[in-house]
Formats: structure tokens, sequence, C-alpha cells
């Protein structure tokens, strides 16, 4: 060879070596370090959990999860092991012979129909590599995976893989996948499970078997002969997996159940720990919920709202063809389009400690009435009106009237308008003031238009009586009620002023909820909570919850008042709820125009409210679609259900009360003359029983007889502090941690 061509071979040798080790050198400046294998830690999947620790709900950008090799099935092990790679234990990262098995394939076809990567090359382009196309990606894949083998145990290798790799519908690794295809844990799989996983590697859409059940039939046999022929299964064990059905539709269980109850959790959650940690974390959210109540709670009030439709798409219809067969023209209130849906909520507590049981925001819609709607609550206020008149000194058994009444108001104040005691003297009184714009004038009435006279408290909230709420408000005046109310729970701005009484200010169910439960728990206000206990991917906990409880009022307020709202449902406007046949305290409300209906009732155990109502604040209709008509029925349906198995017991009566057969329509004490159908056994806080017999005519009308009967009761405050003094806030679930609590909004209002 002569010399030139010899230094010619020899330069290009050197500029081919140096042109190698430069790429060489660039491929594997652009490696990842191998180290961040060790740490990686792939988007795992948040799970909520009910209260006996079912899946209820899922968060996940990625559905996935991490398991150790030891709690991965063998057979799926060595199902995917068979038909990914087979060689997989005796290789070094790379198979020389499925490559070039795997060119001359393609290139017989003159297109891609069959991969060459091993398990770790899958494992390094999954974790490290971008989805492309190019020679140097493949290079840097072969690269990883000698670096990944030298540094890894190939069941440490196996185990990544396992947990990384994509098995269609949103689950990555073996435990996401193993739930959304059946519906089970890893460890509950079969054989025919396992290889039917193994055989979704490849192609996850193309071999699904919720969208080609066929072409996943066939590729799980694949799988199965596959391990035969490895001997890692028997030909019976093959035929028998390949006789079991495959899934065609998605197991039913960890779709999110219960969804504005899950809803509030992600809110309440995302807000405290970020939306990464939800989403991407892994969290394991232990709550309060009572799924079995919830569904149940779910299907009678839908099925409730349903029937309102109807009812009241017919209602609307009758009224408009009235309306144009009289020649009259349609207000504009009523409209010849159909009627929207109506709209309800539901919630259940439990009054000892505030956790929710079940919660229901509405229906068709993400706004949670629950906790976001502050609406009127009508009747359902008056019992915190009532508390305040008990704590004036007042008893159950105290008289109140029922007559007719006026207010004007004076540019600062609602006014009583003096000597204005019936419709004539009202009219007479106002008339002159009728036409000025300076001048208002409120009449109040009541439900049914009719007046009762002098009446007992007790009957006066059994029956609802407008005019009783106004006089005992007007008593006792308006900020003690504000303060009652306050103490007990309700968060929401209070006006101090007489139509207070009738539910005027704005609240949301869950607070109404909460308030009534502190009456059946003995005066101690609860902060209601839905989350139990958050652990993280690793089982740390991250929160508990820490019970927060105060005195909101005395033992013997809360059951003098919880006492006499189980007249509302012995005698009152809650009979319907009589059927559930145990000691049951409640309170039926009607808002103005009946724009909202509700019924909120506690036992000594549970609390629960319902309510309904348009979107847009729109009248219901008739007159008698009331709370104790219309809504009052399904939560009776809901509470038969969940009180079925729970013992019937009462509210116990704390020290300090004492208990006098009356007569229930004077509150005098039940003498000779009463008729034996008003004998009433009626609780007292100690010392405020009557001490007077009954003497009155009862052949006589006895409202006429006892208009100048003093109030029965002594005088006293029995709140468990000074009157006007500011009750404190209960602490939310933050501010018992010593972290700052997140900035109130609409939604988390009331719950923590």
């Amino acid at each position: 060879m002569s010399r030139p061509r010899l230094y010619f071979l020899a330069l290009l040798a050197s500029v081919l070596t140096f042109a190698g080790s430069w790429s060489l050198r660039k491929l594997l400046d652009g490696l990842p370090p191998i180290q961040a294998l060790e740490e990686y830690s792939p988007s795992l999947t948040t799970r909520v959990y009910d209260m006996k620790g079912g899946v209820i709900a899922e968060f996940s950008i990625e559905k996935r999860a991490l398991l150790p090799l030891s709690k991965i099935p063998v057979d799926l092990q060595n199902a995917v092991i068979a038909v990914e790679d087979d060689n997989f234990f005796k290789h070094w990262g790379i198979s020389p012979k499925g490559m070039v098995r795997s060119a001359v394939r393609n290139f017989v076809a003159r297109r891609v129909v069959q991969g060459a990567s091993t398990i770790t090359q899958q494992l390094a382009k999954q974790i490290f590599l971008k989805p492309e196309r190019k020679v140097s990606r493949k290079i840097r894949e072969v690269l990883l995976a000698f670096e990944i083998e030298v540094n890894f145990s190939k069941t440490e290798i196996l185990q990544l893989y396992l947990n990384q790799v994509y098995f269609g519908e949103g689950a990555y690794g073996v435990q996401a996948a193993a739930r959304n295809y059946f519906g089970k844990e890893v460890s509950e799989m079969t054989l025919a499970d396992c290889a039917l996983l193994a055989g979704l590697v490849r192609a996850p859409r193309a071999n699904s078997p919720f969208f080609r059940s066929e072409n996943a039939r066939k590729r799980r046999a694949v799988v199965l002969q596959r391990m035969l022929d490895e001997g890692l299964i028997t030909a019976a064990e093959r035929d028998a997996a390949n006789a079991q059905p495959v899934p065609v539709s998605k197991p039913l269980g960890f779709d999110t159940q219960a969804p504005y109850f899950v809803e509030h959790i992600r809110r309440r959650l995302e807000q405290k720990y970020g939306t990464a940690a939800v989403w991407r974390g892994g969290l394991k959210i232990y709550t309060t919920l009572d799924l079995e109540a919830q569904k149940k709670a779910e299907e009678v009030m839908q099925k409730a709202l349903e029937e309102f439709d109807v009812k009241a798409q017919a209602e609307h219809e009758k009224k408009i063809q009235e309306l144009q067969a009289g020649g009259e023209p349609l207000p504009p209130e009523v409209s010849t389009a159909p009627l929207s849906n109506i709209q309800g909520a539901f919630t259940l507590m439990d009054v000892k400690s505030g956790a929710v049981r079940a919660m229901i925001g509405g229906r068709d819609s993400h706004f949670n009435r629950v906790t976001q709607a502050k609406r009127q609550p009508g009747s359902t206020f008056k019992p915190f009106v009532w508390a305040a008149a008990l704590n004036s000194g007042m008893t159950a058994a105290s008289l109140v009237d029922d007559a007719p009444l006026a207010f004007y108001f004076d540019g600062r104040d609602w006014r009583l308008l003096e000597g204005a005691t019936d419709q004539y003297s009202i009219n007479l009184a106002t008339q002159p003031f009728a036409a000025s714009p300076d001048f208002k004038i409120w009449v109040p009435n009541n439900f049914d238009g009719k007046f009762l006279g002098r009446i007992t408290l007790r009957m006066a909230l059994a029956h609802s009586r407008n005019i009783s709420s106004i006089n005992l408000i007007t008593q006792v005046g308006p900020p003690m009620v504000v303060e009652i109310a306050h103490r007990a729970g309700i968060r929401s701005d209070l006006e101090p002023a007489p139509a207070l009484g009738l539910g005027a200010s704005v609240v949301t169910p869950l607070e109404m909820t909460n308030a009534f439960a502190a009456f059946a728990n003995g005066g101690i206000a609860v902060t209601p909570y839905t989350v139990e206990r958050v652990e993280d991917s690793s089982g740390r906990v991250l929160e508990g919850h820490l019970p927060s409880d105060r005195e909101a009022m005395s033992p013997q307020l809360a059951y003098l008042t919880v006492n006499m709202m189980k007249a509302v449902v012995q005698n009152g406007t809650g009979t319907y709820a009589r059927k559930l046949n145990r000691p049951l305290a409640g309170k039926t409300g009607t808002s103005n125009d009946n724009r909202d209906l509700w019924f909120i009732g506690v036992t000594p155990d549970l609390a629960a409210g319902a309510w309904m109502g348009y979107d847009d604040f729109s009248s219901l209709g008739r007159k008698d679609w009331t709370g104790g008509s219309t809504v009052l029925p399904w939560w009776t349906a809901v509470m038969e259900d969940v009180l079925k198995d729970a013992p019937k017991r009462d509210f116990p009566a704390p020290p300090g009360i004492v208990f006098a057969a009356i007569d229930s329509e004077t509150g005098l004490l039940f003498g000779p003359n009463c008729q034996k159908k008003n004998k009433l056994l009626e609780a007292f806080a100690a010392g405020t029983e009557p001490k007077r017999y009954c003497d009155i005519d009862h052949a006589q009308p006895v409202s006429q007889q006892m208009e100048s009967e003093p109030a029965a009761g002594a005088t006293g405050s029995v709140l468990p502090s000074a009157a006007g003094e500011t009750p404190p806030p209960l602490p939310s679930e933050d501010e018992i941690e010593g972290k700052p609590a997140p900035a109130e909004s609409e939604e988390s209002a009331g719950l923590e």
C-alpha cells in the first residue's frame, strides 16, 4: 500500500474515531442521571374513602399506584415477561436477536409491525425519553438500558416497570389497571385477569376489552399460549383461563360517588395542600360519609323532585289556560315556557361530633346548595326566637298573643303601632300615611290568615304562629335572638329586626342544620367536618380531625327548646314525621311567597336538614305547597331508612329540669276544672314551673279570660355567659392545628 494511501486511511480512521467519540459524548451528555431512577416518584392516584373504608372517588391526572413486587401476583409478572421480554432475566439490557428479528419483519412488511425493546428499554423510554421516532433517541434508549442494568437488579427493574407501564383507560401501573378493568385489588386477580392485562401493554386501545372485546380475547389467548410455551402454566390452566369472559364495561364502585360531598372535600384540600398534592400525590382521604345513607338520600330526593316538577308544570299550564280562557293578559311573572327544574338540598350530621354523614347539594349542577346557597329559612328560624324567650324567663307554658299587630319605620327602627290590635284599628291608624313614601308600614299575618288569641309558647311553636313569633322577638329584643342563633352555629349576618323571627335573613342549609344540632346536643355547638384523616402515599398522617366544641347555651335551655320542638312533630305542622315512631324534634319552614320550603329535624344523635326551591327565587306556586306538605315527606322517607337500625332514644333531661302537669290551654297547673284531653306533662327549669292551679271556666273562650294573666315563669338568663357577650367562633380544623385558616368563602362557610 502506498504511503499517501496509508496516510489517507489513517486520517480517515482518526476523523471517524473523533466523530464517533464526539457523537457518543453528545449522546451521553444528553442522558439524564441514572440516580433519578432511585428517587423516581410517579404521579399517584388520590383516593377518597367513606366512613367504612370503601372508595368513593379518585383524584388523578394519571391513575397510578406504587406496589412492591411481593404484592404483585406471580402470574402477572410471568405473563408480562412471557409476552414482552421472554429473555428478561438473561440479557444485559437489550436483545440483539430480538432487534434483528424485528428489523427483518419490519423490512418485509415495509412498516413497523414488531418492536424489539426489552422491558429495561421500555422503562428507560417511559421515564426518561420523549416519544419521538429518531435514531438518536433509540441510541439513548440502548445506552440508558445498559446503565439501568448496571445499577439496578432485575427484580428492581421489573417492579419499577410494572408500576409504571401504561395499560390504557388512564391506568398507569398494575394496581390502577386492576381497579380500572376488574374492580379488584391486584392480589385478587386471576390468571385470566393477569393475561388480559399483559396483553394490553403493547396496544392498550386496540386490545381494550371495553372497545374491542374480541381483540382482547384473542390477545389474552396469545399471552396464555406464550406462558404455556415457557412452562409457566399447564394446558389445563390455559384452557380454564381462556374460558373466562372478558369484562366489557367498566366495573362499578370506583367512579365518583356523592359528587357534592367529594367536590367539597376537593376544594378544601386543594386550598390546604395545593392542587399537585391532591391530583398527583397519592393521598388517602378518610371521610365521615355514610355511603349507604347518602345513596338512599340521593335516590329519595331525586324521585321527589322529579315528581314535584311534573305537578308544578301541570299547575303552571293550568294557570295559563285559566288566564287565557278569561281573556286576561298573562302577567310578566307568568311565562308560557316550561318551568325550570326545582332544586333541593339535604345534609345529615352527627350531633355529638359534627361528622357530616350525607350531603346533596342539588341536581344537574356543581353549585352546592348545602354550603353555598343562602336562602330565607322562614319559620325554621323560630326555635331561636323561642329559645330567647325561654332565656328571658318565659316558659313553654307562658302565654303569648296571636292577634293582629302592625309596625311602622321611624327612619331608624321598626316600632310597634300602639293600639292597633285588630284589622279595623290597623287600617284606621295607617290610612293617613298610606300614600306617604317616607312612612313605611308592615302588617304581618299568619300563614292561615287566622288568629288564636293568647296561647302557650308550646302551641305557638307547634303551629308556627307568625304573630306570636313577632310578639316574642319584640319582647325579648332582636339582639338576644341574634346572639343565641350565632352561639348555636349560624355564621351568616342576621339583621336584628322583628322580621328576623319569620326567617327574613338568609342562611345556608348547613348552618341551620348545625344550629339545630346544638339544641339536640345539650347546648354544645360543634364544628361540622367531612374529613377524619389524610395520609400521604407512604401512610404518614398529614392531618387528623380534632374535635372542637363549646357551650352555646345551658343544657337546660337546650333541652327546654328541643322539648318544645317535639310538639311540632307530635301535633303541629310536622306531624307527617310521626310515622318514624320515635322521639323527634324539628321545625317546618316556608318563606315569603313560597320561595323556600324547609324541614330540619333532630334526634338525640342525628340532625338532618332538607330544602327545596328554585335557583332564580321564583315562587313554588300553590300556597298549600309548604315545608310540611312538600319537603317533610321525602325527608321522612330518607330518615326512615337511616334510622331503621338505630335505637329509639329520647332527649335526656339534664339536672335542673322539673316536670309538672299543666293545662295545655292556660299554661297553669292542671286542676279539677280542666279537661283530660288538655292534660300535658310540661318541662320547666327548676323554679319556673307555674304555682297556680287552673280555675278557668273552660266552657267559655279561654283566651278572653286569660287576657290579663301574667306570663308564667321567673326571670334571669340561662345562657352560659352574660347576655350581649359576643360568643367566640368555633375554630376551624386548621386553627386547631396552629395553622392560619384559609380565607372563608361562600363555598366553605360553616363547614371545615
